[in-house]
């Protein structure tokens, strides 16, 4: 909120000291003063909503909006309150408010400017198209200004974008706002550049490709001057959807005469030629051969064209990649079509030889020469490897040593030769031993390419950083392969890597992935936050973390990292209104689309639903029935059974899954199949988890009540409906575990740098999944014994006795797979087991779960109890107690004893982690100096402290479940 800065009115000056405090923060003095001022001024309604400001910043939003309301009803007209009460609005979440507001404003000033234009604004934020139209032409008859009669345009272009009928886009909407621009065309007034792209855009929306081209072409199209070749860019994606090949051939080649190293006219400039051969086209006689210029229409002309290009260049002091590259991109055009033979441009392990020699110590080279290493055969690798390390400017070796660069540039060249032997899979047929000769080499390279970097700041990466991370993905290489040494190699090289370069995000990415392979969660959350991740990023790569905050038992790191996450998407829907308006205001009209496909692609996002869901069960895992009731946690949360709020439909996975570097060679490139296969299996994984967590909610909604389920009150009163609705999500819940399982029977294994498997295969081979599918369908016995009361209801009684008892016994399975050791020293390695921690998290979700059924179960119970009581006084009799009170009883007892065994378990594997000597660590004889050494031990310390952490936040947790059972009394 700005401060008044020139005050005239002398409201504004009583007003002033509010504002002050309400901009610095104090908003108990700002309540303080608006209330003298009130007492003095009644009827000074903005003191009044900044009152109501103060409230709501306070937490006291009920008397806020009370307050709101009570100005809100008066329809003021003063703009201090109406922006006031905006900006509360705001605050609150209700931006809906805001138009009633200066609806109301306006029949009160219908020809005021600025309340007509806050009023579009504010149908903006809330996405009222047709209003904001009628707003719009409403403004402009006011006050006719050309850029609110193209609000009104816009307007109709975004009915047409959000209309569910596609036909009534383009047979009402559309035409309607192509005649409204024709209109003003026609009579000249169009005068931004704003207004010709909106003209473009709804020519473009209705297949109108030749008048669009006109409009770009005429006189119009001169307005088209922000953006550098925005003009011809246009131009050729109408050529491009008219198919007019020759022209888009001649558009083309001009550009590239005029910038030889502009990549996506080449790629334009081919594809058109190949299409004139395929088309047999001929130029017309005596005609120019198109509009924009002369064409190639064949092979041999495209073939000149590139030499030519690169003949041009050899005379720059300073080369361009874009002519070379051209020459191997035609080169892969021609044999995709088998006609390589015919025109011959080289060989392209010698073009790319060239390549590398003009281009090898620029940082691009690597990226540039990967693009087209499928045009050499798998004979040409090994050869091609050698020729390009021949080349090299490296100082000869001394005895026993490697021969180093000499600068800078060298390095780069010997760097991207490293790179290019991963890529063509050369360390793929090394043996251990060549491997770890291979990581021995990239570490020294590594460590002598620091000298050349010694200037360097702590943001900027180290010149030899890459020869750190070939050595890294070669020890990985090896760790996947069953030696249990070489991550702690991997782990050490990383650290001194991170030490020596402290921005480099590689280092930090994959640090994050092998601490959370290995279990230890506590090092990836300081690493996560030195990313600094921005905006989009909470979306792209937060899975890095929040996969897995909780399941490594991270309790209170896992609810700060999924509140960062929602922070990021509920502010969404706030910031993409606000750039909205001010695409409208300033006539970038083009990219309100954009903002709305933005808005939508991360409110549809996977990485959104999986963080809401999670965190709601995190809640309840960490508060139902320890602070507060499953009752109360539920109503908090305003979960509704009945509801589901995912957009399974539309579901999108924006996670960024090349975000870490692979040179892997391109066989076991994780993107493609891999991607669609996790995308498959977080969607069944998120189904579980919802259905669990309305499952959990539909509980709170089963409360015993003294009348008996089947009669007609309780029908009325909806008890039948609910139940119904738990039965339905039962019955998805099964029918989503089953496809777990068939998906896990896939046995489905992602590359290391590939997309991190969910928990699913954990929830189904720990056989957590039997034990919750179970504690669930005893719900509905338990409903049914309610319903039968105890006297009639032998059969139900005899089903829940079977089902405690199985479900006793599969908890029990379930607790000897958390038996394990997490960290095991062996002949002086080290291996860890993080399997031993998610199952014990497995442990502790499932038995909250079965607490909380069975509270409900106690629930039923209780008031049957205290009836076979009041019987049994007056009969004076001891009469035989039902079976599922001494059942209920035993499972209860059962229920003490395995938490009691599992919170002894925990202390013991508390003791052997704290008695673990890591000194004796070895790594398979590796060589450490002491300076390698306190890196190996400073990840093995984050690793021991990591597991002490999350056995010390889940043996919490479950103390406190172990004084919730102790409650469960008859």
């Amino acid at each position: 909120m700005a401060a008044r800065g020139h005050v005239q009115d002398p409201n504004d000056r009583r007003l002033r000291p509010i504002y002050d405090y309400l901009d610095n923060g104090n908003n108990k003095m700002a309540i303080q003063q608006a209330e003298k001022l009130l007492k003095k001024h009644k009827d000074l309604h903005c003191a009044k909503v900044l009152k109501a400001i103060g409230l709501q910043r306070t937490g006291k939003q009920d008397e806020a909006f009370v307050l709101a309301q009570e100005v809100a009803a008066l329809e003021p007209t003063d703009d201090n309150s109406l922006q006031a009460l905006t900006i509360l609005y705001r605050e609150m979440h209700r931006p809906e408010l805001v138009t009633k507001l200066y609806e109301a404003a306006v029949k009160k000033v219908p020809s005021s400017e600025e309340y007509h234009s806050h009023l579009f604004m504010a149908y903006a934020r809330v996405g009222e198209y047709k209003k904001m139209q009628q707003a719009g032409m409403a403004l402009y008859k006011i006050v006719p200004k050309n850029p609110y009669y193209f609000w009104s345009v816009m307007s109709l272009i975004m009915q047409s974008i959000s209309a569910q009928d596609e036909k009534l886009s383009k047979t009402m909407f559309l035409p309607l706002a192509e005649r409204m621009v024709e209109k003003m065309v026609k009579e000249d007034k169009i005068e931004a550049e704003a207004e010709v792209e909106l003209y473009y855009m709804i020519l473009e929306r209705l297949g109108k490709y030749e008048e669009a081209l006109e409009v770009i072409r005429g006189k119009l199209g001169e307005k088209l001057t922000s953006e550098l070749q925005s003009r011809e860019n246009k131009c050729m994606a109408m050529y491009k959807q008219l198919s007019k090949w020759p022209e888009c051939n001649a558009l083309s080649k001009r550009l590239l005469l005029q910038n030889p190293d502009d990549w996506q006219f080449y790629l334009s400039y081919f594809d058109s030629m190949l299409h004139l051969v395929d088309d047999s086209w001929s130029p017309p006689p005596e005609c120019p051969m198109s509009v924009e210029g002369d064409v190639d229409n064949a092979i041999e002309q495209a073939v000149q064209f590139v030499k030519d290009q690169i003949e041009a260049d050899s005379k720059n002091l300073r080369p361009l990649r874009g002519p070379y590259l051209a020459k191997l991109e035609l080169i892969r055009h021609l044999r995709s079509r088998g006609c390589e033979e015919e025109y011959k441009l080289g060989e392209p392990e010698n073009l790319m030889f060239e390549y590398f020699l003009k281009f090898g110590d620029k940082p691009c080279c690597f990226t540039d020469i990967k693009v087209f290493v499928d045009l050499l055969t798998p004979a040409q690798n090994s050869s091609f490897i050698n020729r390009l390390l021949g080349s090299l400017p490296l100082t000869p070796p001394a005895e026993g040593d490697f021969a180093f660069p000499e600068d800078i540039k060298a390095l780069q060249r010997h760097l991207c030769v490293v790179q290019l032997s991963r890529l063509l899979g050369l360390h793929q047929k090394m043996d251990t031993l060549q491997k770890q000769e291979a990581v021995h080499e990239m570490t020294i390279r590594y460590r002598h390419g620091l000298k050349f970097g010694k200037s360097c700041l702590k943001t900027e990466l180290q010149f030899s950083d890459y020869y750190c991370l070939v050595g890294v993905h070669l020890l990985l290489d090896m760790w996947l392969s069953g030696e249990d040494w070489a991550v702690w190699h991997a782990l050490t090289l990383l650290e001194e890597g991170l030490n020596n370069s402290p921005s480099n995000a590689q280092f930090k990415l994959l640090l994050i992935r092998i601490y959370c392979k290995l279990g230890a969660f506590e090092p990836a959350v300081e690493l996560y936050s030195s990313l600094d991740a921005k905006h989009i990023q909470h979306d792209t790569i937060g899975y890095l973390l929040t996969r897995f905050a909780a399941p490594l038992g991270h309790y209170n790191a896992a609810s700060q990292a999924c509140n960062a996450a929602l922070r990021f998407f509920h502010s969404n829907q706030k910031d993409t209104s606000e750039y909205i308006i001010q695409a409208y205001k300033y006539g970038a009209f083009e990219k309100i689309p954009e903002f709305i496909a933005f808005r939508n692609r991360l409110n549809n996002s996977l990485h959104f639903a999986q963080v809401r869901t999670e965190r709601m069960l995190l809640d309840l895992l960490l508060e139902a029935n320890i602070s507060c009731s499953l009752e109360d946690s539920i109503k908090s949360m305003s979960l509704i059974p009945e509801e589901d709020d995912i957009p399974w439909r539309d579901i999108r996975d924006n996670r960024d899954l090349t975000v870490l570097f692979n040179w892997d060679a391109q066989e076991r490139d994780p993107a493609g199949d891999h991607s669609e296969l996790s995308l498959e299996e977080e969607r069944i994984w998120l189904l579980i988890r919802s259905l669990t967590l309305r499952l959990i909610s539909g509980l709170t909604t089963l409360n015993h009540t003294s009348e008996p389920k089947n009669s007609e009150k309780a029908t009325e009163n909806g008890v039948s409906s609910k139940i119904d609705t738990v039965r339905v999500l039962i019955q998805q819940y099964e029918e989503a575990v089953d496809s777990g399982k068939l998906f896990w029977e896939k046995n489905v294994k992602y590359p290391f740098l590939g997309p991190p498997a969910s928990r699913l295969s954990g929830f189904i081979s720990s056989g957590a999944c039997q034990c919750q599918k179970e504690v669930f369908q005893l719900v509905n016995d338990i409903y049914q014994l309610d319903s039968c009361g105890i006297d009639d209801s032998c059969e139900v009684q005899e089903k829940i006795g079977n089902r405690l008892n199985s479900s006793l016994g599969h908890l029990k399975d379930l607790l000897s797979q958390c038996k394990g050791d997490l960290l095991v020293m062996q002949e002086g390695h080290c291996k860890t087991s993080p399997l031993v921690i998610e199952n014990l998290v497995f442990f502790v979700e499932t038995i909250s779960i079965t607490l909380w059924v069975s509270a409900y179960f106690a629930a039923v119970l209780r008031p049957f109890k205290s009836n076979l009581q009041k019987k049994k006084k007056k009969k004076k009799e001891s009469g035989t107690t039902p079976p599922v009170f001494t059942g209920f009883q035993d499972y209860v007892t059962g229920l003490q004893t395995t938490l009691t065994n599992m919170n002894d378990y925990i202390k013991e594997l508390e003791a052997s982690l704290v008695a673990l000597k890591l000194e004796d660590l070895s790594l398979d004889n590796v060589p450490f100096t002491e300076e390698e050494k306190k890196f190996t031990k400073l990840s093995i310390d984050k690793v021991q402290n990591s597991y002490l952490h999350s056995l010390q936040e889940v043996g919490d947790l479950l103390r406190k479940r172990l004084e919730t059972v102790k409650k469960l009394k008859l």
